[in-house]
């Protein structure tokens, strides 16, 4: 009984080491996609998941951009589906670097939604597994692209986040969970992702969601803990790049601020209908 007991010591702290911002960003997916058509007028038609996204998802009146699953599944299901096949048939190197960019987002997205329909409903994405120790789908090998198969955490820390290593990719893909950056209510596109990736900065930070601050203490999503090293390395980096984006009643109170008091993040269905 010993033994069993230290097995699985071992086996969850495997898992706690491999937490999302601790990912070690493996060279051969990264370098499998890391080529692109230069100049190239080649695009990917996102209309079905621009069209998707418009009809399903809603802000509430907290600010947080809501997904009506239970329609969606109903009614959009099918589509979502076939454009997602649509995606996994194109070939992604044929694309410029900004319709790249454009394709993995909306790529993440999707098949995020796509997962959470296949097993709605569900509290919490974290409720659908990868495995025993593993809470949440993004270690499963769920889509192909150019012949490889790969997992969401493949296209969000091998690719994304290897690749074009900007920190307003976390205000780009999205968990489907309350804690998380905004899902946009429209497709990445390579014209317009530099305009949603600036909107979702300003959009989280200035939410609850993003930072809080109350007698001097900021409280933090924990995504600026988890990936510390994409927003500076310190809390002096992430408290810059918070500041940056801040309106003015936030930037005031950040003014002076020196450090970060505590982390949090809600796990909890982004939905409708919760």
């Amino acid at each position: 009984m010993r033994l069993i007991h230290h097995f699985i010591s071992v086996l969850a702290l495997a898992v706690l080491f491999t937490s999302p911002g601790s990912l070690p960003l493996q060279a051969d997916v990264a370098a499998s996609f890391n080529s692109w058509t230069k100049g190239a007028a080649k695009t990917v038609d996102h209309s079905v998941w621009d069209k998707l996204l418009k009809t399903y998802v809603s802000r509430s009146s907290g600010g947080l951009n809501v997904v009506d699953y239970r329609r969606f599944k109903k009614a959009g299901h099918g589509a979502l589906k076939s454009y997602l096949r649509m995606l996994q048939g194109t070939d992604v190197k044929s694309l410029d670097r900004p319709e790249q960019f454009a394709f993995w987002v909306n790529l993440y997205n999707a098949k995020t939604v796509d997962i959470i329909l296949d097993h709605y409903p569900v509290s919490s994405i974290k409720k659908i597994r990868s495995g025993l120790f593993s809470p949440g789908p993004w270690k499963l090998k769920t889509m192909k692209v150019n012949g490889i198969a790969l997992t969401l955490d493949d296209v969000e820390h091998k690719i994304l986040r290897g690749l074009w290593r900007d920190p307003r990719i976390h205000y780009a893909v999205n968990c489907a969970s309350v804690g998380c950056p905004n899902l946009a209510r429209e497709a990445f596109t390579g014209k317009n992702a530099q305009t949603l990736l600036e909107a979702g900065a300003r959009n989280y930070i200035n939410s609850d969601r993003g930072v809080q601050v109350s007698g001097g203490r900021v409280t933090a999503s924990k995504i600026y803990s988890w990936f510390n090293g994409d927003f500076g390395g310190n809390e002096q980096g992430v408290l810059r790049h918070l500041r940056h984006y801040a309106a003015p009643v936030l930037a005031a109170k950040l003014k002076n601020v020196r450090s970060i008091s505590s982390y949090q993040y809600d796990w909890s269905l982004n939905d409708r209908r919760r």
